[in-house]
């Protein structure tokens, strides 16, 4: 199916729910890209064993879609100079749910617990800020992008999936913050700061 390896589809199959999926990622070390930028296929990310958060969102997407879920990602995006953000969708019993790769304390799982996208995406606002100044900088989020559109080769592919960003940056995005009330966003305070900037892989452990 799709081109993988019966040892990789062993693999997949046995992340039979959004958890286990999740429970698999948590597992992973983060891919730093210590030698370079990559966006891996999720047959690299399962032979590299780590992976950074379009990857494992990928790799998510690849398990749902091999359950029978569609293979769905959410693009959060960031002002300019933060990192943005994004993980596989998926739906049970009529609300959404998000499986998330990071290295963050806050911006990870979500449970099926969500009426609609946006409620899911708001989730993730308040603690998605500046480690140095407590800016708050989630700018938008995207309309589900549904993978099958892209055939089923970016499952298996070897090469980078640089096209992958093209594709998101053309789904239609939603702010976050009407532009009247931009300046009524407060800033996290030094506690939430402090509190919030745990990591869970080291860049110096050799395995990332």
């Amino acid at each position: 199916m799709f081109g993988l390896t019966p040892k990789e589809q062993a693999t997949l199959r046995k992340l039979s729910t959004p958890r286990k999926i999740q429970d698999f990622l948590d597992r992973l070390p983060v891919n730093f890209e210590k030698h370079g930028d990559t966006h891996m296929s999720p047959r690299r990310v399962l032979r590299e064993r780590k992976a950074h958060c379009v990857e494992g969102a990928l790799l998510a997407a690849a398990a749902l879609w091999l359950h029978g879920k569609p293979p769905l990602l959410l693009d959060l995006k960031t002002i300019q100079f933060d990192d943005e953000h994004v993980v596989a969708l998926f739906k049970e019993h009529g609300r959404w749910g998000a499986i998330s790769k990071t290295n963050h304390a806050v911006v990870r799982y979500r449970d099926p617990i969500y009426k609609t996208v946006r409620e899911l995406a708001m989730s993730y606002y308040h603690e998605y800020f500046r480690d140095h100044d407590g800016l708050k900088t989630l700018h938008s989020y995207s309309r589900p992008f549904d993978l099958r559109t892209m055939g089923d080769y970016w499952v298996t592919t070897n090469e980078d999936l640089w096209e992958l960003d093209d594709l998101l940056n053309k789904v239609p995005h939603y702010r976050f913050v009407p532009k009247k009330n931009e300046r009524l966003i407060r800033h996290a305070t030094p506690f939430e700061r402090r509190v919030i900037n745990i990591r869970e892989w080291s860049k110096d452990d050799p395995r990332t």
